[in-house]
């Protein structure tokens, strides 16, 4: 997800080395971290759509 001034946000997914086979997000705001996720997805699919969801809850204001 690329970030424009509307949306300051952007989303990394990265493979996690412990457990194996794990996948998991942080958002960025501004290129600075600012909320990353609380579970493993067991795919990289859904770490994408876990924050994805977590950005649309920012945009819809329910920002922490």
């Amino acid at each position: 997800m690329s970030s424009n001034s509307a949306n300051p946000y952007t989303l990394e997914i990265a493979a996690c080395e412990r457990p194996a086979g794990h996948f998991t997000w942080a958002i960025r705001r501004h290129g600075k971290l600012f909320q990353r996720a609380d579970r493993l997805q067991t795919t990289e699919e859904a770490a994408e759509r876990s924050g994805l969801a977590a950005i649309e809850k920012l945009l819809n204001g329910h920002e922490r």
